[in-house]
C-alpha cells in the first residue's frame, strides 16, 4: 500500500517514513501544501498523513481540495494544534482521524491500520490465489499453512499482483506501487523483484506469468 506523508519537518518526515517502510508500506514524502495537492491529483494513495501548518498551502486547504474532487482517500491529521476547535474543524472538513504531536509511533501505526481496515470493510479481508493468501488487515502473506517472508518491495510486488490475480499488471503499474517517487528505479529493478518473488513461490500451486511487452499476472496452477 502506498501512503503519502505531508510534513514540512523533514527530520520528522524521514523518521516516520523509515519506520513505516519497515511495515511494508510504500511511502512518498512532500514538504509543502502545493506539492501535496499536486501529488494527490496525480497519484492514488491508500492513506494520507497530513500536517496542517504547511508552507505555500495549508493542510486544511489541501484537505478541502481533495474532498472537493470527490476523493474518499483516508486522511489522518498529524499536528501540534490539539485544540478542540481545531479537531472539530478538520474532522468536519473531511479528515478521518486526528493525532496530536508529540505522538507514539505505535499509536500512529495502529490508527493507520484501523483506517485501512475500515476502507476495506466492503471487501473480503482475505485476498487469495490458490494456496497463497494475503490478510488485508495484518498485511501478512501466507503460502499454505506457513508465513511467506518477503522484503518490503517483494511484498509490494506480490500485493499488487494478488489484488488483481489472473489479470495482467503492467511494469509501469508495478513501479508505481513498489517505488516512491524519490526512489531510484527502472524496469530492470521490477524484473529483479519479480524474479525474487517467483523463486519464493516455487513448489506451490501459484506462479507469476510473464507477458512480454505487457507485464505480469499471478496465476493458480501455473507450472514453474
Amino acid at each position: 500500500m502506498r501512503l503519502l506523508i505531508v510534513e514540512d519537518n523533514r527530520k520528522l518526515s524521514d523518521w516516520i517514513s523509515m519506520l513505516l517502510r519497515r511495515s511494508n508500506y510504500v511511502i512518498d514524502c512532500v514538504y509543502d501544501g502545493e506539492d501535496a495537492d499536486y501529488a494527490l491529483k496525480s497519484q492514488e494513495y491508500s492513506l494520507v498523513i497530513l500536517d496542517l501548518a504547511l508552507p505555500r498551502l495549508s493542510g486544511t486547504e489541501v484537505l478541502s481540495r481533495l474532498r472537493t474532487r470527490g476523493s474518499t482517500t483516508p486522511v489522518l491529521i498529524l499536528t501540534a494544534d490539539d485544540t478542540v476547535t481545531r479537531r472539530v474543524t478538520v474532522l468536519d472538513g473531511g479528515a478521518d482521524d486526528y493525532l496530536a504531536k508529540p505522538f507514539d509511533i505505535e499509536e500512529l501505526e495502529a490508527r493507520i491500520r484501523a483506517r485501512l481496515r475500515r476502507r476495506h470493510e466492503q471487501l473480503s479481508p482475505i485476498a487469495q490465489c490458490g494456496s497463497l493468501r494475503l490478510d488485508r488487515n495484518s498485511g501478512q502473506f501466507f503460502l499454505g499453512d506457513n508465513d511467506l517472508i518477503l522484503t518490503p518491495r517483494e511484498h509490494a510486488v506480490l500485493e499488487s499482483l494478488i489484488l488483481r490475480a489472473g489479470a495482467t499488471v503492467s511494469k509501469t503499474a508495478l513501479m508505481e506501487n513498489v517505488f516512491g517517487f524519490d526512489d531510484s528505479a527502472n524496469v530492470a529493478s521490477i524484473e529483479i523483484y519479480v524474479h525474487r518473488v517467483r523463486k519464493k513461490l516455487e513448489g506451490s500451486d501459484v506462479g507469476i506469468v510473464t507477458f512480454r511487452g505487457l507485464g505480469y499476472a499471478l496465476r493458480k496452477d501455473h507450472v514453474h
